[in-house]
């Protein structure tokens, strides 16, 4: 089948054509004209006039085509369902209906802007949307906020309550308070640093510094973060994971620097130590 919209498309005009071919038309042939020439090229080619006004396929009250279509042609998809208020929201100037949909807007405005010709960006769109699927189908309750960094400092607090009920020293107040700290800013996605927890915990940074040592093995702060990096990277070195892949995941900004760090506390590089690791 033939579909035919207004030119230079930016959400419903990408969004519709990509549920079209994967769920209702595989082969569809899109075409996109000036607005004028939609009605008149529909007829003349028997083509199906989609997001235009006073045709079937187009917007009806607050919905948009895009929920026209899963309408009409029972998309049941879960992840397409997912996606639709998404789409929506970019597609009315709705963004309080989904939290992607102002970032999708973005993303398509900022592609239709730098792409000129229709049907190189209707290429793009493809992509676009498939990722967006992928996402509701995949990845949605994923979160990117799961970062070593994060982790690493969850297992400091943790390490650090265990040797103050070994020592029976008494908890600082900072501390009591730390945990909570660090889920909201988990939960926030927002970063952790020295100078941010003092911040908040209402404690002058070179004091949290200073006493931070005496709790955490004698080491500083960076230092004892380091330090839990490296021993995450030994635990991962038994495993299927690239040299790459374990500095991701253990917060070095590549693996040059995973490497230098590696040997200097252990006296071997990271490939060297997973060699004399015993066979499973």
């Amino acid at each position: 089948m033939k579909w035919i919209t207004r030119e230079r498309p930016k959400i419903d005009r990408l969004a519709c054509p990509w549920l079209i071919r994967r769920f209702i038309d595989p082969d569809a042939e899109i075409i996109y004209v000036p607005f004028e020439e939609v009605i008149p090229r529909a007829e003349a080619l028997g083509a199906t006039p989609f997001d235009i006004p006073g045709v079937e396929y187009t917007h009806h009250a607050d919905k948009c085509t895009f929920d026209f279509l899963i309408e009409k042609h029972q998309v049941t998809d879960p992840a397409v369902h997912v996606m639709a208020p998404i789409v929506r929201g970019a597609d009315t100037d709705r963004h309080d209906l989904a939290s992607q949909a102002s970032g999708l807007w973005a993303i398509s405005a900022g592609l239709a802007y730098n792409e000129p010709d229709d049907q190189r960006l209707l290429e793009k769109g493809m992509l676009l949307y498939d990722a967006l699927y992928s996402w509701a189908k995949h990845l949605q309750n994923v979160s990117h906020t799961q970062q070593p960094f994060e982790n690493l400092l969850l297992e400091v607090f943790n390490k650090f309550l265990h040797q103050q009920k070994a020592t029976g020293k008494k908890v600082p107040e900072w501390a009591k308070e730390l945990r909570d700290i660090i889920q909201d800013q988990i939960d926030t996605n927002l970063s952790l640093s020295l100078k941010g927890l003092s911040e908040t915990l209402q404690v002058h940074p070179a004091y949290l510094s200073r006493e931070f040592s005496k709790y955490f093995d004698n080491l500083s702060f960076g230092d004892y973060i380091r330090k839990l990096r490296i021993e995450k990277a030994i635990q991962l070195l038994d495993s299927k994971h690239t040299l790459t892949e374990i500095a991701y995941l253990t917060g070095f900004s590549d693996q040059s620097h995973f490497t230098r760090i590696f040997k200097k506390h252990t006296g071997q590089s990271p490939s060297e130590y997973r060699k004399n690791l015993p066979e499973k």
